[in-house]
């Protein structure tokens, strides 16, 4: 009874895993739609494209079914991944411009990366209003330390300076990096963040990394609070979600 019980369990472990595969497919078509209505006709076009790609060659290679039904989860994929495009762009046009944008952009990176939720430096007009408040925040990766900036220029500016002599001082030999998100001059637009910090050249081995953040973290007490009302992770794009992961 109990080898039973165990086969049984087994065969049905595979069986959850498809459901709650598909459960966040749909969840995430779900989110897709809500982000980007248009989306669903991108990936009908993008499905219907390469069916029709598979379709002719199948008639050029008397396959007329054979290389349609290989085309079936290529299509599908390709589907999938014009879903993911499109409602990843849509999501950082959603929040640019927006408090808290870079901090969004930056927890969407992936491994090899540490980054902080919060900024590290915080100048508000008001106090407790994010509006036009200037704010860096901070990423430690193989390049090194990076120092991404928004808000106002000339006091993003300023907190800059002012945090990149601070690490400086407590690690001299790390490279430290200043970004601005914005879309004028020499700014990196917030969709683009991510990508600009993965082609930075790598500086620091991954043990090196991990000691520089442990020795920033130990620094945590200089850190402003963030004004209150401003979240930015409540603007974060769900990127797992919408790989359906």
């Amino acid at each position: 009874m109990a080898r039973t019980k165990s086969t049984g369990a087994s065969a049905a472990t595979p069986k959850k895993q498809r459901f709650a595969g598909l459960r966040q497919m749909r969840l995430a078509f779900g989110q897709a739609r809500q982000i980007d209505p248009a989306v669903v006709w991108w990936m009908l076009g993008a499905f219907v494209l390469v069916m029709a790609v598979f379709v002719l060659l199948g008639l050029l290679f008397s396959r007329p079914v054979f290389l349609p039904v290989i085309g079936i989860p290529l299509a599908l994929m390709a589907a999938m991944l014009v879903m993911v495009r499109r409602t990843e762009r849509a999501a950082y046009k959603r929040i640019e411009g927006q408090p808290g944008a870079a901090a969004a952009a930056l927890q969407t990176l992936r491994r090899g990366w540490f980054k902080d939720e919060q900024p590290v430096a915080v100048e508000a007009v008001r106090p407790n209003d994010p509006t036009n408040a200037a704010m860096v925040f901070r990423a430690v990766g193989r390049p090194g330390v990076v120092l991404v900036t928004e808000g106002p220029q000339g006091r993003a500016q300023r907190l800059a300076e002012s945090e990149r002599k601070r690490v400086n001082r407590v690690l001299p030999n790390v490279p430290v990096h200043v970004l601005r998100v914005g879309s004028g001059e020499n700014e990196v637009p917030v969709r683009k963040l991510v990508a600009k910090l993965n082609r930075m050249r790598p500086a620091l081995t991954k043990d090196e990394v991990i000691a520089v953040n442990k020795r920033l973290r130990a620094l945590g007490g200089a850190r402003p609070p963030v004004p209150k009302g401003m979240d930015p992770m409540r603007a974060r794009p769900d990127r797992r979600g919408m790989r359906g992961r």
